[in-house]
């Protein structure tokens, strides 16, 4: 079957991933890109007897080397050489949108401009001339409402028409006024034979705006350096802000389009002032706050008590299974060594960490209700206020709340930061922000000790992360960077009905990530912990003389002042650098399964020890993959510190809380 590929792009809140969702269905993927660390998705559709595979770039304002976001998308588009490259547009914003497509037209792509949102303009008293817009434009236009899976037919059908095109037919010249035509020309004579993936135009205005990757590809060639340099420094001294005036005249030549495509229709008013009215309490300085620990209050509750009744249906299946198969196994003569390694090893510790998927799953679909939602980024508003007083950008709340996901992707976004300041201080924060992999760890010590407050035990735990890594930022930030921070510049947009499809594609997404952690790193640490439990021969299964005790016991008297000083624990926590899902499948592993596990919990905890734990658990350590991707993202000095600062914060504040309230 013949394939072409298509890019999807536009501005963040557009809604990208839903149009993406109803092209692609089931049919998607996701995972970083070949050569860099940016997180994109692929997916599929079939039209005409064509496979079409799409393309998910991150969210972007811009094809500038600014922030790696930008850089990224730019390589990428220009890379892949797509058959089709698909802006999803907020029609009810058309002249902010508008600025990413101009961009585009000069990168030469083969542009259809999806004006999706459309019932939402048409509310707004926003009607749009669809076929001027694409005469004025030079590009395919299209009506979509992604969340109705309107227009998406068209939105195909198109796709496959421009993917016939050889090139975009017609190329939109926006004219920079005579001045800087008159530079544009020459620069384009000269970088034309120069080997660059870039269209003359594109590359000669990349110049002009100093972007630093592109004047890297002129860099070894002091000819056509210094011809550039004169032409450059000449407008310079014309234009001393020339990348403001570009950026003016774009928008000037989008304002002009808007003004010509557009007229305003009689809408009913309550439908338009229905986001302020909620802005007025969901971003207010006091309400907004409470109103947004709330949330997260009654998330952890619904998590716990809607995910309980699945969690106890695979804890049960678990344990029956084990002991069924153990024996059948020993009815057949099965050596001990293979029925321990399957029913304590696999089915004890994997098994331990599979109960809580439930939960899991229903957090992330929570999640992605408040993020389709649009309250996500009220969320990120909001807390500006507190960010912006410690020296946090106020960008960085977008990653840290992405970080009670998982830490690696979190830490990823903070690209979209302008300034290695911020990026480093906002690192810092996240391994404190609770991931999805110490929920397994909340979820069993909980359930034994306080099963009567769940939610507000796990609501204090995140409570706990979020204060200690501001208060990480704070101290970093007058050891390290005395600058001041500038304040936010955030697009708020409209409230949206969350479509239950993107819910629970974006869930089973985030959640099949856990469950292929299962599969792979948590069952090869169980395998290896098992392993370390059986021998040597002469020593009881995971006792104190096995290898595992052995290494325990070494480790185990640092924690004995933070009241959990057994080997067990001690070997649990270690193995937690793996993946901290690792922490509960160690314990199920040498405690012999699901039942042994919570009755030898019982007898060495308390609840005062328990929640010392779960502190330890939450702070100690960030996982292998975390440190990796600190060390990638800012060098290994910043992954070093970051790793011996949160060792050493876990182990003082689970001692601190033991010992104080045991005295108390």
């Amino acid at each position: 079957m013949e394939e072409k590929q298509v890019i999807l792009t536009g501005n963040p809140n557009t809604g990208k991933t839903t149009i993406f969702n109803a092209l692609t269905g089931l049919h998607q993927k996701t995972g970083n890109w070949p050569g860099v660390t940016v997180e994109v998705k692929e997916g599929s559709f079939t039209y005409e007897g064509i496979n079409f595979k799409v393309i998910d770039l991150p969210g972007t304002y811009s094809l500038t080397s600014f922030t790696e976001d930008e850089r990224v998308a730019r390589d990428i588009l220009v890379r892949e050489k797509a058959d089709a490259v698909v802006v999803i547009v907020d029609s009810s914003n058309l002249e902010r949108n508008l600025y990413l497509v101009t961009l585009l037209l000069e990168l030469e792509q083969k542009v259809i401009v999806d004006l999706n949102m459309y019932d939402i303009a048409r509310n707004r008293g926003i009607a749009i001339d669809i076929s001027h817009l694409e005469k004025l434009l030079g590009a395919r236009c299209v009506i979509t409402i992604g969340n109705k899976k309107t227009g998406i037919e068209t939105l195909r059908k198109t796709i496959y028409e421009v993917s016939k095109q050889e090139k975009q037919l017609t190329t939109t010249k926006i004219n920079y006024g005579k001045e800087v035509e008159e530079a544009i020309l020459p620069l384009e004579n000269i970088v034309k034979d120069i080997s660059s993936p870039y269209p003359p135009r594109f590359f000669a205005l990349r110049l002009l705006e100093k972007d630093i990757d592109i004047w890297s590809h002129i860099k070894g060639q002091s000819n056509i350096l210094n011809e550039v340099k004169k032409i450059t420094e000449d407008i310079y001294n014309k234009f001393p802000d020339i990348e403001r005036y570009l950026i003016e005249k774009r928008y000037g030549f989008i304002h002009g389009l808007a003004e010509e495509c557009t007229k305003r229709i009689d809408v009913i008013e309550d439908k338009i002032e229905l986001t302020n009215k909620l802005d007025r309490i969901f971003t207010h300085p006091f309400y907004g706050t409470l109103l947004f620990l709330f949330f997260i209050w009654v998330t952890f509750n619904i998590v716990f008590n809607w995910g309980s009744p699945f969690t106890d249906i695979l804890e049960k299946l678990f344990s029956f299974t084990s002991i069924n198969l153990k024996r059948v196994l020993f009815s057949m003569g099965c050596p001990g060594w293979v029925i321990s390694f399957l029913t304590d090893g696999i089915i004890g510790g994997v098994g331990s960490v599979l109960v809580f998927f439930p939960n899991i799953f229903l957090l992330f679909f929570i999640f992605a209700a408040l993020e389709d939602s649009g309250y996500m980024a009220r969320a990120a508003f909001v807390t500006d206020r507190l960010m912006h007083k410690i020296g946090l950008h106020g960008k960085s709340a977008i990653p840290m709340i992405l970080g009670f996901g998982c830490n690696v992707p979190a830490i990823m976004a903070t690209r979209t930061l302008e300034t290695k300041k911020d990026r480093v201080l906002t690192i810092l924060t996240i391994p404190f922000m609770s991931c999805s992999a110490r929920l397994p760890v909340y979820l069993l010590f909980t359930g034994i000790f306080f099963q009567s407050h769940r939610g507000s035990i796990l609501f204090s735990l995140y409570l706990v992360g979020i204060v200690l890594g501001l208060l990480t930022a704070r101290l970093f930030k007058r050891l390290f960077f005395k600058e001041e921070t500038p304040p936010i510049i955030m697009e708020l947009p409209l409230y949206h009905t969350p479509d239950i499809r993107d819910m629970l594609i974006s869930a089973w997404e985030r959640s099949y990530l856990f469950l292929r952690k299962a599969g792979t790193i948590i069952f090869a640490g169980v395998i290896i912990i098992w392993i370390l439990s059986y021998f040597p021969l002469s020593a009881p299964y995971a006792g104190e003389n096995s290898f595992i005790g052995i290494i325990g016991g070494k480790l185990s008297p640092l924690l004995r002042p933070a009241g959990f000083g057994y080997w067990q624990v001690a070997v649990a926590l270690l193995f937690g650098l793996v993946a901290k899902e690792l922490v509960v499948g160690t314990l199920g592993a040498v405690f012999g399964g699901e039942v042994a596990l919570i009755k030898s919990l019982s007898s060495i905890f308390t609840p005062l020890s328990a929640y010392a734990f779960m502190l330890m658990t939450l702070l100690y350590i960030p996982c292998i993959a975390t440190i990796a991707v600190i060390k990638q993202e800012v060098g290994i000095r910043w992954a070093v510190i970051a790793t011996v600062w949160s060792i050493f914060i876990g182990w003082l504040v689970a001692t601190l809380f033991y010992q104080g309230f045991r005295l108390y």
